[in-house]
């Protein structure tokens, strides 16, 4: 995982394992931040483009729902490229796609163009999802890997409260194509920080394409690694199946008006953002195991509350809000430290870990969203959701830890 692809920075280790390289957090955290911020910043403005492109509803949707698909699905490809051919290049190519196809996007002259664009954005976002953390694994020592993540994370969260905002701003001050164009100025901002900033930090592998898929198969033959992973996804990305069911939750059975549920929402995001900081802090003073542990029992307590409560046809707007706000602290604890076990599990292959741990999030996350769209009481289909897949997770992380243990 360890050698320079630009100019060498050091002398390598005896034994080939090269010294730390030093990272700078902010820019790791900026190339993430740029493929989330895609999937949200372009909702508000899905109207306005409807009508410049004379397009019907469906295929508006279709930019939305394959940008997820391609966020999930490239994710899988960067981690073994990023293992054989090194972070650095496969990161600027992944970036110069997303720049590209922003400008195309920015361009598009009908919605079939649009969606192809925005497939090909997701394509080349996804990239920074999986290299940062690629890229955090391999400059930081053991210890420190939870709490670099929980401080990134707590940088990347600010883009799925912020987009959907900026995204109206945008719209409504120069149209919706002007979002485009924000988006491929920050490609290229992304680009030179890269250049500038990131040095090569990965042992580049020898092998074909064969080969790189053998990490998959190293990876997935792990019974830890998939513990960590389905249930770093249950504990995280469940929370997608609430997001999908608040406005049908708050509007419909709670009877609030429309203009709410946006801040409520975001009131979510910052349930994440005080989880982040709290695993940065915590992770001086307890193991990655326990914090994964009791965060995510956080989060089941939190989301059986919040079943007992529906089921007593007690929901209110203070508890719906304060049992999923408890909920998403847990996400925000558990998903560093979920995200930290996965990538330890075979540190050889931590670029296809990252990128199959990503895709396994993302899936599960998916899963949970239909789940949650399921029959006609989307506050009791959410909280069956949440408090299950807490439990799922508590049952993988157990699992993950006794396999762990078993290992000589």
């Amino acid at each position: 995982m360890n050698a320079p692809v630009s100019a060498p920075l050091a002398p390598e280790h005896k034994g080939g394992t090269p010294p730390r390289r030093t990272v700078p957090l902010w820019v790791l955290a900026l190339v993430a931040f740029s493929g989330t911020l895609a999937m949200h910043i372009f909702v508000p403005a899905l109207p306005r483009a409807q009508a410049d492109l004379g397009a019907r509803t469906a295929a508006m949707q279709l930019t939305i729902s394959l940008y997820i698909l391609g966020l999930a699905g490239g994710q899988l490809v960067y981690g073994p490229l990023a293992d054989r051919f090194g972070r650095r290049p496969v990161l600027m190519a992944g970036l110069s796609l997303y720049t590209a196809a922003s400008l195309a996007a920015a361009l598009a002259p009908s919605v079939d163009a649009l969606i192809a664009a925005r497939l090909l954005q997701a394509l080349g976002g996804c990239s920074g999802l999986v290299l940062a953390r690629a890229i955090v694994r391999d400059t930081s020592a053991p210890a420190d890997t939870t709490r670099r993540l929980a401080l990134m994370n707590l940088m990347i969260t600010v883009g799925p409260g912020l987009a959907p905002l900026v995204g109206g701003l945008l719209a409504d001050a120069a149209g919706w194509r002007s979002i485009f164009l924000a988006m491929t100025l920050l490609g290229l901002v992304n680009l030179l920080l890269t250049w500038r900033l990131l040095p090569e930090t990965g042992r580049t592998t020898e092998g074909d394409a064969i080969g790189l898929m053998e990490s998959y198969g190293q990876l997935l033959r792990a019974p830890a690694f998939w513990a960590y992973a389905v249930g770093g996804g249950c504990a995280t990305t469940s929370l997608y199946g609430f997001v999908a069911a608040a406005p049908f939750i708050f509007i419909g059975e709670l009877h609030q008006p429309a203009a709410r549920v946006g801040s409520y929402i975001a009131l979510l995001v910052l349930g994440v953002w005080v989880g982040s900081v709290l695993a940065s802090r915590l992770i001086a003073h307890v193991s990655v195991g326990r914090l994964l542990v009791g965060a995510n029992g956080v989060s089941v307590a939190a989301a059986f509350i919040l079943l007992a409560v529906v089921l007593l046809d007690r929901l209110t707007v203070p508890l719906a809000i304060g049992t999923v706000f408890t909920f998403s602290v847990g996400v925000g604890t558990a998903a560093p430290a979920a995200l930290t076990e996965a990538l330890s599990i075979n540190p050889r292959v931590g670029g296809s870990a990252s990128g199959l741990y990503g895709a396994m999030q993302m899936a599960v996350g998916a899963l949970c969203t239909t789940l949650a769209g399921i029959g006609s009481d989307p506050a009791l289909a959410a909280a069956l959701v949440l408090a299950g897949s807490g439990i799922i997770a508590q049952a993988a992380f157990w699992m993950a830890g006794r396999s762990k243990r078993m290992v000589p």
